[in-house]
């Protein structure tokens, strides 16, 4: 581990963002939020900066110079993305504003098409809001039933109960790839296996999975996988929908205007083909291209050194934290990412959360988006940190430092 450690170049990396060399109440700048969003690399900041610059102009609409330039590369980024993920084809890969927008798009669709009254829709105990909403609004709507996959005390999905709960008259399952309050990785090539078995299709949040580590999505064979720019080194904005080829043609569109037709009468419109049948309306294409921009960085730097750097902070920062008296971590699965969830004993996150800012540490309080999930262990919400590979050790040493502090006032 210490070998690993000292070959990933952490440092050289760090220069890259610029965020990271400021400092925040007269403190080095420790940025523990990348749950919630993550920095931008130099490469993008100055390549959205030279889109709105130089070549600014929507795309698919004109013969104009930059209106073609920018649409080359608009599909460009939709082809890197492909790459990223190993999609079949580019027609797989649908640009939305991000996951929140890729889940109300299937859950839609799929619903519309698919989900009828008895219907039941799978999802877990650890799941995001935005993946529980948009499920009980499609339930609402047509009589379903949302079946709940439990999870163990230890932060695990509950195999066994997920797979009793798979049934005749499961249509969906939809789950995350990555617990955002827990850091649990779901094997989510197992799950999709077990509901395909049943002839299920699956939909993978991996808004918290796909800046950890590698994904391919024909190897994991799902159906639908999504995820959001913001989280992964990207700008704000943008998100992909991956989606095998067979469902995307079987679904409806999400929404009408421009770009998603083929040809409009007052009497009947009919629609665009693949990807575009899903994209009204101007979309975001800096951000499309942006994002292309930090998946390419990310390739660059080596998925597979960032996933093995990860897994050093995970096991260094569980020691540190499990040190400090009174602390109790959420979420000890086997298989997870360098996010902490933890209280201090009789100390309001929110007090902690406050004094550890003022050790210059950037954490989040509160429920995550998860509040079943924290009435599953009884609780009103944690302190997270939520590391990524632009992250020390010595910036662990840093918040436990700020924690000592806390222990101390509130003794």
């Amino acid at each position: 581990m210490e070998e690993n450690r000292d070959s990933f170049p952490v440092e050289k990396i760090r220069k890259d963002f610029p965020i990271l060399q400021q400092m925040v109440h007269g403190r080095p700048l420790v940025y523990f939020d990348n749950g919630a969003t993550t920095q931008k690399p130099e490469c993008v900041i100055q390549r959205i900066d030279r889109l709105y610059r130089e070549q600014n102009s929507s795309i698919h609409r004109s013969v104009s110079h930059l209106s073609e330039k920018m649409t080359l590369e608009y599909e460009q980024a939709r082809n890197t993305v492909a790459r990223f993920i190993n999609a079949r084809s580019s027609r797989e890969v649908v640009f939305t504003s991000g996951a929140t927008a890729s889940i109300n798009l299937v859950a839609s669709c799929f619903g519309r098409e698919f989900i009828r009254e008895g219907d039941e829709i799978l999802i877990t105990h650890m799941e995001h809001h935005s993946n529980i909403v948009p499920w009980q609004m499609v339930r609402d709507q047509a009589g379903a039933r949302i079946r709940v996959a439990p999870v163990t005390d230890a932060g695990d999905l509950d195999l066994e109960g997920f797979q009793d709960l798979l049934s005749d008259r499961t249509r969906i399952v939809a789950l995350t790839h990555v617990s955002n309050a827990l850091g649990t990785v779901n094997p989510v090539k197992d799950l999709i296996g077990m509901a395909h078995a049943r002839n299920i299709p699956v939909m993978i949040d991996g808004a918290q999975g796909i800046q950890h580590g590698k994904v391919d999505v024909q190897d994991l064979d799902a159906d639908f996988y999504l995820f959001s720019g913001h989280k992964v080194f990207g700008p704000t904005g943008i998100g992909v929908l991956y989606g095998k080829e067979v469902w995307l043609d079987k679904l409806p569109p999400w929404q009408g205007g421009g770009d998603m037709i083929e040809r409009v009468t007052f009497e009947k419109t009919t629609f665009n083909e693949l990807p575009f049948k899903f994209e009204a309306g101007t979309t975001h294409y800096v951000g499309a291209i942006g994002l292309a921009e930090a998946l390419d960085y990310l390739t660059r730097t080596g998925l597979d050194e960032i996933h093995a750097y990860e897994n050093e902070l995970l096991r260094y920062g569980t020691g540190v934290l499990e040190a400090i008296p009174n602390l109790r971590i959420y979420g000890r699965a086997e298989t997870k990412i360098p996010i902490f969830s933890f209280l201090l004993e009789g100390i309001h996150p929110y007090d902690a959360g406050m004094v550890i800012d003022k050790y210059g540490v950037a954490v989040r309080t509160g429920t995550h988006c998860t509040m079943p999930l924290m009435d599953r262990f009884g609780i009103t919400g944690t302190i997270r940190a939520s590391l990524c590979f632009y992250n020390t050790r010595e910036e662990i040493d840093q918040l436990a430092s700020g924690l000592a502090m806390v222990n101390q006032m509130f003794a």
